[in-house]
């Protein structure tokens, strides 16, 4: 086997740059240090009122201005801060000129309530406002901008025609396995050596009213308001929820020739990536867990790797009842008794559910991880569940030599991703 190809004569996917933005702070650096140090970033929502909201508390990014605050625009902006600071230490082609491939994770998007509130003031001045109504006041071009604003890949052409990637990008939305998606897509782009090099970013903005009551109406979030940073309890017997969270991972993905003959610096490999879906229902998992457990095993196999092999799992750990017990069923079906010592943490407990952008922001930490041997802890363990017997890092971090991490990302409407990081592959010359 060649230095840089797999086992299956594929060329290997290496990480030359990484950037992030959550609610713990913008860059990598912040994050990392806020995330190693046990700090929450859950807080009280101030953006827009919350009276009669069951649940009132998010991971939300309060340091952008913008001068209309929507989902996209918001998303967007995510996705440009952690793009910049992944292509800037990559190093890789020049500001504006990207040699690679967009594969870009973007919420849904529709119209907001302030936008839908407009539309129905200009249809109708007295009266009930009806379809036909709406229709008129659209024909008018007077909310043309709106079409162009809450059209699905929007996001994705701004970020392309900032940072200069080349073809079509893609945009793409697998419910909460969204950000580990993009980053499959781009190692399947450089393994069929259609690009040697992806821009790969999961971004989320849309903490939102609407939102909030969508995932109340299906009984997901934590309605735990007080204290705020206490609510994401992924693991815990006392768990009622998630917590909505905002940001972006990004990562720049190339080819292993191509990076070392650059010199650049390779901060890890993307080593496997497995895919499965599930349609028993629109929320819950299949009860015998076959598809979480297929899209594990995918994964490792795509990686070459063996159960035993995993160091350490960044868990999807949402905090839902459903969600942790079948992802505690996954792992311990696949790794066994092994599962009770190979330690797992959630970034969730600490910067809430991401969303769309959630497999991207972890696949960041599961880098820093392997790059700093130190792992993230679970804060809010304070009443483990018996009937899930893992090795939950609770509260503070623990330094351990990583070599391998698996990653999970589990979506509602059975959208299940997994990926496998590496410092280097467990076979290489």
């Amino acid at each position: 086997m060649a230095a840089d190809t797999d086992a299956q004569g594929r060329p290997l996917v290496a990480v030359t740059g990484l950037g992030l933005v959550t609610s713990l702070g913008c860059g990598q650096d912040e994050t990392w240090a806020a995330l190693t140090a046990g700090r929450s970033g859950v807080r009280a929502i101030t953006r827009f009122p919350t009276e009669g909201l069951r649940t009132r508390i998010a991971g939300t990014v309060d340091f952008i201005d913008l001068d209309a605050l929507s989902a996209p625009l918001l998303s967007e902006r995510l996705a440009e801060l952690a793009g910049r600071e992944a292509v800037a230490q990559s190093g890789l082609g020049r500001p504006g000129d990207f040699p690679g491939a967009l594969f870009m994770a973007v919420p849904p998007v529709e119209m907001e309530w302030d936008q839908r509130r407009e539309l129905a003031q200009a249809s109708a001045a007295t009266g009930e406002v009806t379809y036909v109504d709406l229709l008129r006041a659209a024909a008018t071009g007077a909310f043309r901008p709106w079409h162009d604003l809450f059209t699905f890949g929007t996001v994705a052409d701004r970020i392309a025609d900032r940072f200069g990637t080349l073809g079509s990008p893609i945009s793409l939305s697998t419910a909460c396995s969204s950000g580990a998606t993009a980053i499959q897509l781009g190692v399947e782009a450089i393994r069929r050596r259609e690009t040697d090099a992806a821009l790969c970013i999961g971004t989320d903005g849309s903490v939102n009213p609407e939102s909030l009551v969508r995932f109340s109406l299906l009984s997901a979030l934590s309605t735990q308001n007080d204290p705020p940073e206490g609510a994401s309890k992924p693991f815990s017997r006392n768990r009622d929820g998630f917590v909505m969270g905002e940001g972006a991972g990004a990562l720049v993905l190339e080819s292993a020739a191509s990076a070392r003959a650059r010199g650049a610096r390779i901060l890890g490999y993307v080593l496997g990536c497995g895919e499965k879906g599930d349609g028993f229902h629109r929320t819950r998992s299949s009860p015998d867990g076959a598809p979480i457990i297929a899209a594990i095993r995918m994964a490792l196999d795509d990686a070459d790797l063996g159960p035993d092999d995993i160091d350490y799992v960044n868990a999807h750990g949402t905090g839902t009842p459903e969600n942790d017990k079948m992802e505690s069923l996954g792992l311990t079906s696949v790794l066994g008794e092994r599962m009770k010592s190979v330690p797992i943490s959630s970034n969730k407990s600490m910067v809430g559910h991401t969303l769309t952008a959630a497999g991207a922001v972890e696949a960041v930490a599961s880098l820093k991880t392997i790059a700093e041997g130190r792992i993230p802890p679970t804060i809010n363990y304070a009443v483990p569940d018996p009937a899930i017997p893992l090795d939950v890092v609770p509260g503070a971090a623990r330094d351990a030599q990583i070599r391998f991490v698996l990653s999970n990302s589990f979506g509602f409407g059975g959208q299940n991703s997994c990926l496998v990081f590496g410092a280097e592959p467990k076979t290489a010359t």
